[in-house]
This record gives C-alpha cells, sequence and structure tokens, in this order.
C-alpha cells in the first residue's frame, strides 16, 4: 500500500537537528568529531586506534552515541567527553544567508534537537549565522544524557518546550532519528547528501529513504524550506 506523507499545512513549530542538517554532509564538520570521538576511546580505554573505531562505532549504533556507551559500560563522564570530542574547528562552515531566510519565512517557531552541546550548536549558529532565527536549544544536556532515538528524549523535548507534535515538523540527517516523531504525529524530513561530493558515513546512517516514517526526503533543505515559505 502507498503510504500518504503527512502534509505541511497545519505545521507552527519547526525543529531541526544540527549536525549534517543544517549544513551539508560534505563540509565534514562532523568528522571531525567523529576523529576526536576515536581518539577519546583509544585514550580513555588504551586501545589501538583501529579498536578504538570498532568500539566506538558499535556504541554509536547500540546507544544512539558513543558517548552514553562510554558512560554506561565504563564510567565516563559527560562533561570532559563533550568537551573534546567538541574541540574542533568551525570555520569550514560558512554563512548561509539564503537558508536564514528561508527559516524566516516558515511561519511558527523554531527549534533545535540536538544529541550534541549547547557550546557545540552555538559555534555552529554563529558560523552558518543562523544564531537568531532559533528560538532555543535541547541538546544533551537537557536531555539527561540520554540520546535520540531514546522515546523520552522527544517527550522531554515537547514537554520543555510546550510543543504539540501533531502541528510541528521534525527535519534530521537519520532516518531512525525521525522512527519516534512518526509515531508521536510530527510530519518528518529526511535531510540527505546531495551527491556532489563524498560524504564519510556508515552506510545505515545513510539508509531509511523509503521507510514508512519518513514523509519527505530533500538533498537541498534551503530549496524545501524556500518551497514551505512560499505555500504559507
Amino acid at each position: 500500500m502507498m503510504k500518504t506523507p503527512r502534509s505541511f499545512d497545519h505545521i507552527d513549530t519547526w525543529v531541526f537537528d544540527l549536525d549534517n542538517t543544517l549544513y551539508p554532509h560534505h563540509v565534514n564538520l562532523w568528522q571531525q568529531v567523529d576523529a576526536r570521538i576515536g581518539a577519546f576511546v583509544s585514550n580513555w580505554l588504551k586501545v589501538s586506534p583501529a579498536d578504538a573505531r570498532k568500539i566506538q562505532k558499535d556504541y554509536y549504533l547500540r546507544y544512539g552515541t558513543t558517548m552514553r556507551g562510554m558512560m554506561t559500560e565504563h564510567g565516563v563522564r559527560a562533561d570532559d567527553y563533550l568537551a573534546y570530542v567538541h574541540e574542533i574547528d568551525h570555520s569550514p562552515l560558512e554563512p548561509n544567508p539564503a537558508m536564514g531566510a528561508a527559516i524566516t519565512g516558515l511561519r511558527g517557531r523554531k527549534l533545535i534537537l540536538t544529541n550534541g552541546s549547547t557550546d557545540h550548536a552555538g559555534k555552529v549558529l554563529e558560523r552558518l549565522g543562523l544564531t537568531s532565527h532559533f528560538e532555543a536549544v535541547f541538546d544533551i544536556i537537557a536531555a539527561e544524557l540520554e540520546p535520540k532515538p531514546a522515546p523520552q528524549t522527544y517527550q522531554k523535548f515537547l514537554k520543555r518546550h510546550d510543543v504539540d507534535p501533531a502541528s510541528a515538523a521534525m527535519f534530521e540527517d537519520l532516518a531512525r532519528n525521525l522512527v519516534v516523531p512518526h509515531q508521536i504525529g510530527m510530519t518528518t524530513v529526511l535531510v540527505v547528501p546531495d551527491g556532489s561530493q563524498e560524504v564519510v558515513r556508515e552506510d545505515w546512517e545513510l539508509e531509511g529513504r523509503d521507510a514508512s516514517h519518513v514523509d519527505c526526503v530533500t538533498d537541498d533543505l534551503t530549496g524545501f524550506l524556500q518551497g514551505l515559505g512560499a505555500k504559507s
């Protein structure tokens, strides 16, 4: 049976993931974080980089973030981990006034829901020139260190910011992080690489375009938002 994607006519709250969603995958900013995570795991567990890589990706897949796995399995403190892995060069990010204008064109509230930290989010938004476009950032600390796709994380977000999921849309680069939003009534959009340049991702991270919980797929978020703004 063909799925009927949800529309955007009723949306008054726009919820965005941060990394690889508000900027193109091929910027590979997350690749820097990924490398820092590997180094942290290697140093903490005193294992080779190759072994650390395997552990890192196993925890990422099983726990939602490598940090959650390291906390659960090895007693790592979140503050130490976040400070280390987000110590990166944000300069590859460039201002995106077109996206800013497209976000402004959306009627209603705009919020960030990220598994990263508010410090990292602040630096990313500043580089993109988007800081003033968002009402708030709900980060991994606000989520009490439970990352997406944990159902309770979305519930905490909805309660904290008084969001009605039936009138909200969620933009994400990982399809698995859209399962719960769709279940609770949000309209879901998967943001995928545009294919113009090589991206560094795990195979499972790029899956889900045809999943029933994905209402729309776009490889051009700015253009997609411009289209929505034109209809509102």
